[in-house]
């Protein structure tokens, strides 16, 4: 399918790679062409995309909407690959495989299903370009990084804020590549739950992305916002150690219930008042590269609510700004050196009926083929007792993840 839908100029896969999930639907999905566009730079986009009639929609909302939901806040840092802040479409070809099923649907407008089926599997399975080797710069030294962190204490300690999500880009300003090798590389070293592969004209994300933005199925919202890593090892007896250090970490778990709480009022904003409960907390979870602490947050619709205020409620997602959030976006915009764009926003799919699943865009490569310029944000959650050379073997074990596949 990824080899036959490059020739579109847009186009969004999403890969479960596999993982058990209770609330997922699909083990993958392809969306290609575009039939209908909804985006938008200004005004009130999600309300536009409340009051389409599309079947199906494909989309991002990017970090830097916050501007839009507040506007208060700006992005004072250029925009290097230069996403519409939120851009959806109704495809003009859908083929998905439903979870537990392995039947292959396909749903076409304008062109027979079984022309889209014989096309898919006259292409080869394999690649025919490899992935280059690319060394990456970075945007913020080592140095600068644990200054930042050492002023950042300070706003904690003075009462700005409890928790801040704080980022570093790496970039490769002059990469010539095929992005879809690239991400088949990073997909088959982190396979991920939330895995996606996303083209808009000159701009492409390969996403290895392990979080669960928002969740819709009927009038159910759920989120599992990722607060706490600990590194895997090779060895099962030090993995399991590891796994379980993670889990009774007081500094982790501290993070992790100030984003659940966080999480639990915006989704209070437009759900039943007494319906929002945590249904796990610090759950761990293992991926390829690390463990990760997971809770899993949920509430119900309340009736009449558009569809879309769960979304304008809870944008962005608390995992990556920190708490309270509109004071700690005042601080990332302040001190982070890069502006995240497509990072640490969301891309997904609506359904004909209105459900929805995002995830949050992290572990991810952004390419601008217009401009042959390739990046990644990694970072994490700094609280008072975080200890900045720590926080930077975080940063850079999460970046690692990515650049290994260019060495």
């Amino acid at each position: 399918m990824l080899n036959w839908v490059r020739p579109f100029s847009i186009f969004l896969f999403l890969d479960s790679n596999g993982y058990a999930d209770p609330y997922g639907r699909y083990e993958c999905l392809l969306a290609a062409g575009a039939a209908e566009v909804i985006a938008g730079d200004t005004g009130d986009p999600l309300h536009a995309l409340q009051e389409s009639h599309a079947d199906w929609l494909f989309g991002h909302i990017t970090y830097d909407y916050k501007n839009l939901l507040e506007p208060r806040l700006t992005s004072r840092h250029p925009a290097r690959h230069r996403y519409p802040l939120l851009h959806f479409f109704c495809p003009q070809i859908v083929c998905y495989i439903p979870r537990g099923t392995p039947a292959l649907t396909i749903a076409a407008a304008g062109i027979a299903p079984e022309a889209v089926f014989e096309a898919i599997t006259r292409m080869p399975p394999d690649c025919t370009s490899s992935v280059p080797s690319l060394g990456f710069r970075q945007r913020t030294d080592r140095d600068t990084y644990l200054a930042t962190i050492g002023r950042l204490r300070r706003h904690l300690a003075d009462g700005d804020c409890y928790e801040i999500n704080y980022c570093n880009e790496g970039y490769c300003p002059d990469a010539v590549l095929d992005p879809l090798p690239v991400f088949r590389a990073l997909n088959a070293l982190s396979p991920a739950p939330f895995a996606a592969y996303y083209r808009l004209h000159g701009q492409y994300m390969m996403c290895a992305s392990p979080e669960r933005y928002l969740h819709k199925s009927g009038d159910a919202i759920r989120s599992q916002p990722i607060k706490g890593t600990a590194p895997r090892d090779a060895d099962p007896a030090k993995d399991a150690a590891l796994a379980k250090a993670l889990r009774e970490n007081i500094k982790e778990r501290a993070e992790n219930v100030m984003i659940a709480d966080l999480v639990r009022n915006d989704l209070a904003r437009s759900c039943v008042p007494g319906s929002v409960r945590a249904d796990e907390l610090f759950g761990v979870y293992s991926f390829p590269q690390v463990h990760q602490l997971i809770s899993t947050i949920s509430g119900t619709l309340r009736s009449g609510m558009p569809f879309t205020d769960a979304i304008r409620h809870s944008f962005p997602m608390g995992s990556m700004t920190g708490a309270p959030k509109f004071r700690v976006m005042q601080l990332i915009g302040q001190y982070e050196a890069a502006r995240r764009e497509l990072y640490s926003g969301t891309v997904g799919y609506i359904t004909p009926d209105r459900d929805f699943d995002f995830n949050v865009i992290i572990r991810s490569l952004f390419y601008n083929a217009d401009d042959r310029y390739l990046s990644y944000q990694t970072g994490g959650a700094i609280t008072y007792d975080s200890d900045p050379h720590r926080e930077w073997d975080e940063m850079r074990l999460k970046a690692w993840a990515l650049e290994r596949i260019f060495s």
